[in-house]
């Protein structure tokens, strides 16, 4: 998850090379490739999987609508109200909403845990996207009131179909469906919703060979290895701890363009990027597990009692 997070973070420094590319080809180019190349790999897996899929149409439906319109709305989120605040709109947003989704769909409890490093990493992406926002708004001057709160509703259906499409591949591979096939299915198929996108609006990402190799990286590394690598790991975690994890994006995000765009970091985004890292710290450390107590049978007075002795090395769990 976090090595899908890292590949995530890169696509904001990659689109600087592309800038006449508009945020719908990103979009389209991104997620409807590289949900069509995992398809194509995951083939073999998804015919013979089929009857299962099958099986669970209803969530597969929901996962490809959320994956066609999950970059529509955020690379236009990011577009209107700003990439700072786009970014901590929809990104910040969808692990409260996947833990919204498991709390009705699944009867889920959140954990202490996941509240400690939920309210770690959201409030170290506000500040972080706060200072980088304090620096845009000073270089380039104060969008209208209008393409700011469009972009913050835009944000909030992109954090929303993010969790979406998290939980519905997690939900088939719960349902005995291996990751390759479920991601394949929910990816390739939204996939093809967002050919018509890209046919209408990628004409850019052929003008030069610098604007294609753009859009050939973004499909392959972030869009295609990254979500491979998410799948893998929604097959080991919960939908509401894999978007949470997914805060480390916006971070990679800001010390890459701090490092080769040239861009400058104010103090308290630094502080926001540390406090991501704790909410990574808490949400990945090792759970420490409680050994089940020795059951053991004595006789007393003729009769069997059974006790119950902790064992050496007991530990409470958190």
């Amino acid at each position: 998850m976090l090595v899908a997070s890292v590949l995530w973070g890169t696509t904001g420094t990659a689109a600087t090379f592309a800038p006449a590319v508009g945020p719908l080809a990103i979009g389209a180019v991104a997620m409807g490739l590289g949900g069509l190349l995992q398809a194509l790999v995951a083939a073999p897996r998804i015919r013979r999987e089929a009857p299962r899929l099958r099986a669970h149409k209803g969530v597969v439906l929901l996962g490809l609508l959320s994956v066609g319109a999950y970059p529509l709305a955020f690379y236009s989120s990011m577009r209107l109200a700003g990439v700072a605040v786009g970014t901590v709109v929809s990104i910040g947003s969808a692990p409260l909403a996947s833990a919204l989704i498991e709390r009705v769909a699944d009867g889920h409890r959140l954990t202490r845990r996941w509240t400690t490093g939920a309210a770690l990493g959201l409030t170290g992406t506000v500040m972080l996207c706060a200072a980088e926002a304090s620096g845009a708004h000073s270089a380039s001057g104060a969008r209208s009131a209008g393409e700011t709160v469009l972009g913050v509703g835009l944000g909030l259906v992109a954090g929303l179909t993010y969790a979406l499409y998290s939980w519905a591949a997690h939900r088939l591979i719960s349902r005995g469906v291996t990751s390759g096939a479920a991601m394949g299915t929910v990816f390739g198929l939204g996939g093809l919703l967002l050919l018509p996108v890209l046919l209408a609006t990628g004409g850019p990402l052929l003008a030069s060979w610098s604007n294609a190799a753009v859009g050939i990286y973004m499909a392959l590394v972030p869009m295609f290895a990254g979500y491979v690598l998410f799948g893998w790991g929604l097959a080991h975690v919960p939908a509401s701890t894999a978007t949470t994890l997914s805060l480390l994006e916006p971070a990679v995000a800001a010390v890459l363009a701090v490092l080769v765009v040239g861009e400058r970091l104010p103090l308290p985004g630094w502080a926001g990027i540390a406090l991501v890292v704790g909410c990574l710290a808490v949400l990945t450390m090792p759970t420490r597990t409680t050994a089940r107590p020795r059951a053991t049978v004595t006789r007393v007075d003729g009769a069997a009692r059974t006790d119950t002795a902790a064992p050496a090395g007991h530990v409470e769990s958190p």
